[in-house]
């Protein structure tokens, strides 16, 4: 008897069978019986193969449990919604389910993939100061970051006590060209008052991004007074209290909202964007795109470029328009 020849398809189909067989098999074996019933729970750590899982409803609401996951899930992330169960016998949770994001902020790995950070962010927190001096470049370019994952961002203006007649005035005049735009925007000091700041935090999930030394650390500690003191976590020893260095956590804010801290974020950049992500991210130049004699104009020197005219018209910024070129022949060089 002749020996089957399979088709390419299912000799890959097969293969992909064997895969699943073996990743199975080295699952560990989880006695159910020990598992408390389903229930939901907030990622508010990720310690490599274990996650810190703050439960939200049940006999372990507002616990906190060091928790495996289920090899069938996707990248799971500081921030999350999951469903979770308890094996009390070994204090240790098990994470089931990843439930519906609302949104995902990602940032390229060392190896230039895309690497998952946080998710349901609702509001990021753009902080700049007078010293270091504030590029309105770098502003640019996290606000192309938010439009393009779609989160409302506010420009937070701190160490306003520094401000001096000639400084303050610049800076306010640059916050007012991105008022113009429909961004919202606040004055701070860490070391005055935050209770407005508070208020526009709400009941958001919040991140902050800016560049080094403009106090997002001091606004921080000034927003989490009592952070670490607060952490409460059943390890798989049953230890109480374990501090563990992680590199994204989630902190509760007493307003209801939550503080997701981490360098990554705080690096939130645009380099892993493409052109058209870039164009998209500059919201005034929007009904302009498409307009021009020709289709692939580059909106330099080329003739009847309709966001050339609406400069001259005053429609949009000359500022704003260079710097969508500086950041188009960014990511072209990289």
């Amino acid at each position: 008897m002749s020996k089957r020849h399979l088709s390419e398809q299912q000799t890959k189909r097969i293969h992909q069978q064997h895969a699943r067989r073996i990743a199975k098999a080295k699952e560990p074996v989880i006695d159910d019986s020990h598992l408390s019933p389903p229930q939901q729970g907030l990622i508010i750590a990720h310690y490599g193969r274990q996650i810190e899982v703050k439960g939200l409803e049940g006999e372990f609401v507002n616990q906190i449990w060091r928790c495996h996951i289920r090899s069938n899930l996707e990248a799971l992330v500081t921030g999350d919604l999951v469903v979770w169960q308890a094996d009390t016998t070994n204090q240790i949770g098990v994470i089931t389910a990843l439930l519906p994001r609302t949104s995902l902020l990602t940032r390229p790995d060392p190896y230039q993939k895309i690497k998952p950070v946080a998710a349901n962010i609702s509001l990021i927190l753009i902080v700049f100061a007078p010293l270091p001096i504030p590029s309105a470049s770098l502003l640019d370019r996290y606000l192309v970051a938010c439009e393009t994952v779609g989160i409302k961002p506010l420009l937070v203006l701190n160490k306003s006590d520094l401000l001096n007649n000639e400084e303050g005035q610049l800076l306010r005049d640059l916050l007012a060209e991105y008022q113009q735009l429909g961004y919202d925007s606040i004055e701070v000091s860490c070391f005055g008052n935050l209770t407005e700041l508070q208020q526009r935090i709400g009941n958001h999930n919040v991140v902050f991004v800016g560049q080094s030394g403009v106090g997002k650390s001091s606004l921080i500690n000034a927003l989490l007074p009592d952070a670490q003191q607060k952490v409460n976590i059943i390890s798989e020893n049953s230890l109480l209290g374990q501090h563990t260095t992680t590199t994204t956590r989630l902190f509760a804010l007493e307003n209801g909202g939550a503080l997701i801290d981490s360098p990554g974020i705080r690096e939130f950049g645009i380099w892993h964007l493409d052109e058209e992500q870039i164009k998209q991210g500059f919201v005034e130049f929007k009904d302009f795109y498409g307009n021009c004699r020709f289709r692939n104009c580059q909106h330099l020197s080329e003739p009847d470029c309709a966001l050339k005219q609406a400069v001259a018209d005053g429609k949009i910024s000359e500022r704003r328009l260079e710097s969508l070129h500086r950041l188009l022949a960014e990511s072209k060089s990289n």
